[in-house]
């Protein structure tokens, strides 16, 4: 089993807090980490799971006797499948608000369902557990690559040249314990198939009464080749054939049970960040690559497409250093008005940004950096570095603040 960086944080928010929340994919791993934590403490936190049809009955009959009738630390797994929960919990944490008495772990966004996040306000950590990062799959000890990312001088570190063939088979198997763990790419996409049909087969049936759960599958392969745009409802909506009010509420789903991501764009003004087109990302490269039938031949004959799954990639390493970071990383893209483009935009707590580019090509030249250092100019006074990935060899300092460096940084 590999080590996951989010174990340190989830073990200090079980020290301090009733409630501990893991969500996350299907798949991506959260029963095995909140199980573990159960051979650690030597059986005393009691593991129930709601896949389990017997449990799943009990705390939908009885959701007030069901937890009034639970002693101790207990995990409850895929809890989003009996919302009906949350109110006994939050009682049952009033009366006694002993730190870690509650992990539950849920596969739908349990901040977008209606009235949870309002329930257990105060009393409640919400963690997100992605797919495996490239430093976890290659059992790196726990360190976060992004918070790195602000340092204004990145020369100390040594990095492995980045191998693209390897990279690019990384790129198509993506992060999923089980997807990495085929032996085939065929087996793989075995794999891909019985878990896009199992979340739209069962949680999308869990969240939603949809009779036409046909159109989703065609709305998510769509959604596919756009990965790493701006999202537009209009667009999306005439291409799918579907109304936008439906269309909204198929996304907004697909949101919830962490299929899609909506990365919202940057602005000084905080209040405006929300109202400028987001970009939309698969957030794992190896479901994007199985949805747009992509194989290693077609990604190098394709240079639109492999930018895209480079991009998305970098994404998904981005969202799984913010989930364990100490310094209140948010995550933003950047497009002016005048068409300057920055793919991704890390702040931090004190308001400080890092700007970040992606590029599929072994080489880079001054005209990849003309984003970041528009970008350096006009918020010098917060502007801490901006970096561009790239398929390459060396570490190389681009200017003042600004770096050329290999995807080999997030397996360091």
């Amino acid at each position: 089993m590999h080590l996951r960086h989010l174990a340190p944080l989830l073990t200090e928010s079980l020290s301090d807090t009733p409630v501990v929340v893991i969500n996350g994919a299907r798949q991506s791993g959260k029963s095995t980490l909140a199980q573990s934590l159960s051979v650690e403490n030597k059986g005393s936190r009691r593991y129930l799971t709601l896949d389990d049809s017997v449990v799943l009955n009990a705390a939908k009959s009885d959701p007030a006797g069901f937890i009034q009738g639970l002693q101790g630390p207990v995990t409850l797994d895929e809890v989003q499948r009996a919302p009906e929960l949350f109110l006994p919990i939050k009682a049952a944490v009033d009366r006694d608000r002993q730190p870690g008495r509650f992990l539950l772990t849920g596969s739908a966004d349990v901040m977008l369902l209606p009235g949870i996040a309002d329930s257990l306000a105060g009393r409640m950590a919400v963690l997100s557990l992605w797919p495996l990062s490239s430093a976890e799959l290659s059992d790196k000890p726990v360190l976060n690559r992004a918070e790195a990312l602000f340092e204004a001088d990145l020369s100390s570190m040594h990095l492995q040249a980045c191998d693209r063939d390897e990279f690019m088979r990384g790129w198509l198997q993506g992060g999923f314990p089980d997807a990495v763990a085929r032996s085939s790419a065929s087996r793989r996409a075995s794999w891909f198939d019985a878990y896009v049909q199992a979340i739209l087969q069962r949680d999308l049936r869990d969240l939603a009464n949809i009779e036409q759960l046909t159109e989703i599958p065609n709305l998510l392969h769509l959604l596919a080749t756009r990965s790493a745009t701006l999202l537009n409802f209009a667009e999306l909506s005439r291409s799918a054939g579907i109304a936008q009010t439906s269309l909204k509420r198929y996304f907004a789903l697909l949101e919830m049970l962490f299929m899609v991501v909506r990365l919202p764009s940057w602005q000084r003004n905080p209040g405006k960040r929300w109202v400028k087109a987001p970009k939309v990302f698969l957030p794992d490269s190896g479901l994007l690559c199985h949805l747009m039938a992509a194989s290693e031949d077609r990604l190098l004959a394709q240079p639109n497409l492999l930018g895209a799954v480079v991009e998305t990639w970098v994404l998904s390493e981005l969202l799984k250093h913010v989930a364990f970071s100490s310094a209140g990383l948010t995550l933003w893209h950047y497009r002016t008005q005048t068409h300057i483009e920055v793919d991704f935009i890390l702040e931090n707590r004190k308001g400080e940004i890092c700007g970040i580019e992606v590029k599929a090509s072994t080489t880079v030249d001054s005209k990849d950096f003309k984003g970041l250092r528009h970008l350096q100019e006009t918020e010098s006074g917060i502007f801490q570095s901006g970096i561009v990935f790239y398929a390459g060899r060396e570490l190389v300092p681009f200017g003042d603040k600004l770096w050329a460096v290999p995807l080999s940084f997030w397996s360091a």
